[in-house]
């Protein structure tokens, strides 16, 4: 039982840490290095992580994880039916293109990502979380929550992350009704220093907001003329995205 525990502990450290080294799993688990290099070796071996360099002195997720963490939550279905939407998006506005996904009621979890094809990019690693009112997706996904349930979240000190963050209730708020009147959401530098995004919210076959499709740009190509442009085609993706999971 402690081996198996022990494994989960390093496997929870390198989803959250990734690419990671031995030294720095051994301190955040408080394991010996020779017990988390004899772990790592066997969870490698099971196809659970793969090595990030020629060395093996960092470790990261591989694709196996990623999908057994998608059909224990249902994320599988999104994945697939945003997939083709998500390419679609991408050729046409030449930027990065997200998936995002409630993890909890206070987060957004990162499933899915279509890279743009400029060699100044955004990026964000598969698996990693957000606070719910920092990200454009998340504040979508927020605005077409019951009231109840919002103010459940907003309840909650929401986290300082950048100078841009939103952290007063209020004002998320006013976001958020700005966000259920238009069908979209915009983020500038709340979540990351210089990233740029306009979210919409993804529904599943109850209504229910499911996830998010986020368009994510550098702030130097940020040019809030052209939102009301990205807003139609990320709402419009969202809602092919909808109208899929519904079928």
């Amino acid at each position: 039982m402690q081996g198996i525990q022990r494994g989960l502990r390093i496997l929870e450290a390198v989803a959250a840490h990734q690419p990671v080294g031995v030294g720095e799993i051994s301190r955040i688990c408080e394991l010996p290095k020779s017990s988390v290099q004899r772990i790592l070796r066997a969870l490698a071996e099971s196809g659970w992580i793969r090595a990030a360099d020629e060395e093996h002195t960092r470790w990261t997720l591989t694709s196996r994880m990623l999908t057994l963490a998608g059909t224990a939550s249902g994320e599988r279905g999104i994945r697939e039916a945003a997939l083709g939407p998500m390419r679609e998006l991408g050729a046409l506005t030449g930027e990065t293109v997200t998936l995002q996904v409630p993890d909890g009621p206070f987060r957004m979890v990162l499933i899915e990502r279509i890279d743009c094809r400029h060699p100044v990019r955004t990026h964000n690693r598969l698996g990693a979380t957000s606070p719910i009112t920092a990200t454009s997706t998340g504040l979508a996904v927020l605005a077409l929550l019951p009231d109840e349930e919002a103010e459940r979240i907003l309840a909650r000190p929401v986290p300082r992350l950048t100078a841009n963050t939103l952290t007063e209730p209020g004002l998320i708020r006013a976001r958020l009704r700005e966000a259920r009147a238009q069908g979209f959401a915009v983020n500038r530098g709340q979540n990351r220093d210089g990233v740029c995004a306009v979210g919409a919210a993804v529904t599943g076959p109850a209504g229910a907001p499911v996830g998010g499709i986020g368009l994510s740009l550098p702030d130097s190509r940020f040019d809030a003329r052209r939102v009301p442009w990205w807003a139609r085609q990320v709402r419009a993706t969202a809602e092919a995205v909808s109208a899929a999971l519904a079928d």
